[in-house]
């Protein structure tokens, strides 16, 4: 088992940063890639971001490319996500997810282990 707590949501205006942290404990976080996820008011879950366990490859959902940055510290066990120019319409619950395959990761499918999420609100 893997269990991953996220942080570092709030609330902020639009073109402010953030970065949400998602801290990974139980077994080895090595093998396992991470991502970000979102849902957003009546809206359904959406793909921000994926990295590969090695921190090699990522990959970003169209509506994020240029502004977030997903990361990973293995010798903290955590991923980031680094926001900048935010919009209202990035607010959401952000989701941190992990599973062996990052093709899972992207997909959206068959994750194993999630996060309860962070909000992030944005402001006009």
């Amino acid at each position: 088992q893997v269990q991953l707590v996220e942080s570092g949501g709030g609330l902020v205006q639009a073109g402010d940063s953030l970065r949400l942290s998602c801290a990974a404990s139980g077994r080895t976080f090595g093998p396992y890639s991470t991502g970000w996820f979102r849902q957003g008011p009546g809206m359904e879950r959406e793909f921000v971001a994926g990295i590969h366990w090695s921190g090699g490859t990522t990959y970003y959902g169209d509506s994020v490319k240029g502004r977030f940055t997903i990361s990973r510290d293995n010798a903290k066990n955590t991923t980031y996500l680094q926001m900048n120019g935010l919009k209202p319409e990035d607010t959401a619950l952000y989701y941190c997810a992990a599973d062996i395959s990052l093709r899972a990761i992207v997909r959206g499918k068959d994750i194993n282990f999630w996060g309860k999420g962070t909000l992030v609100t944005v402001s006009e």
